[in-house]
């Protein structure tokens, strides 16, 4: 039978990934460095979250961007020794946008709010040793466009802060999101343009989220061959942004598009969000924590993806 076009996609990924196994096993010795986006947990402290994943066997968090006025958020000092007394380290910041700090809002006031907001969220990665700050071009929670400038406007507003990056020595990652949650920058390519058009060594990077990319990407093995190692952080969730496992998500063909473009090194991360279904996520991240049901979604998540892993790395 004549396979499906995604199929023929899949197929070519296997065949790369197979070559370069026969070519350069040595390439295949580390594992990929799974972290775990923790704004999904809600209102719960830092100090739950960091037993449950290191029960999971996870050596890294990527820590919400919380700082959201010079009195909120993680303190450093206190936030460091929560993590280091549970084994863990800080891959990331996952940076939050909404419409109260849009770097693409016509107000400047908002777009005041976004360049503090990242000063001070950048302050906090380079503090705990966070090796990339998520940046997402426009507001979540926010799909209609404001204008035709938008784009501009961001990319301007974003130049003004730019050099934190360079400064904290932290990797500004863009992140596009789908047509449902955002106006624009949508794809690894739309993520690329910014990116030129931005034009600033510190933010050369891309931060991929593989059920953003199911909606807007033909293919998300090949979105991942084309970011190739521009990409610093995999947010994963299944098909339906449940556990991994729980949905119809190729997570095979996305672990060998990872191993092809040499993601198993320091400094790259996968990074499971699994925020349910829906539409604007944001409220999540001031829920009631159910710790019965995280704990499961932890392991369920970790225990699913190492196997596939081994699955794919036996082939």
């Amino acid at each position: 039978m004549e396979l499906q076009n995604f199929e023929v996609k899949n197929q070519k990924i296997k065949e790369m990934f197979l070559k370069m196994k026969s070519e350069s096993l040595e390439k295949f010795a580390q594992r990929l460095n799974l972290s775990w986006s923790n704004w999904g947990f809600g209102m719960e402290s830092l100090v739950d979250s960091a037993k449950r994943l290191q029960r999971a066997g996870i050596e890294f968090i990527e820590l919400h961007g919380n700082r959201y006025g010079q009195d909120l958020g993680y303190k450093s000092i206190e936030a460091e020794k929560i993590l280091s007394d549970n084994g863990l380290r800080v891959s990331g910041i996952c940076g939050m946008f909404s419409p109260d700090n849009d770097l693409s809002s016509n107000r400047g006031i908002i777009r005041q709010n976004a360049i503090d907001y990242i000063r001070r969220n950048v302050s906090l990665g380079q503090e705990l040793g966070a090796a990339y700050f998520l940046v997402v071009p426009g507001a979540v929670g926010r799909p209609k466009k404001i204008d035709d400038t938008e784009f501009d406007r961001s990319v301007e507003t974003l130049r003004c802060v730019a050099d934190v990056f360079t400064l904290a020595n932290i990797k500004g990652a863009i992140e596009p999101i789908r047509s449902a949650e955002v106006s624009f920058c949508h794809t690894i390519e739309e993520a690329l343009a910014y990116i030129k058009a931005l034009n600033h060594p510190g933010v050369q990077h891309i931060n991929g989220d593989v059920y953003h990319m199911q909606s807007e990407e033909s293919h998300i093995g090949e979105a991942i061959l084309r970011c190739d190692q521009r990409l610093v952080n995999l947010h994963l969730a299944d098909s339906n942004r449940c556990a991994l496992g729980e949905g119809s998500l190729d997570l095979d063909t996305i672990i060998m598009a990872l191993y092809i473009i040499g993601y198993n090194r320091q400094g790259c991360f996968a990074t499971p969000e699994p925020l349910g279904p829906g539409g604007d996520p944001y409220p999540a991240m001031y829920g009631r924590p159910d710790k019965e049901f995280l704990d499961k979604l932890v392991q369920k998540t970790v225990s699913y993806f190492r196997r596939r892993e081994e699955a794919v790395l036996s082939l």
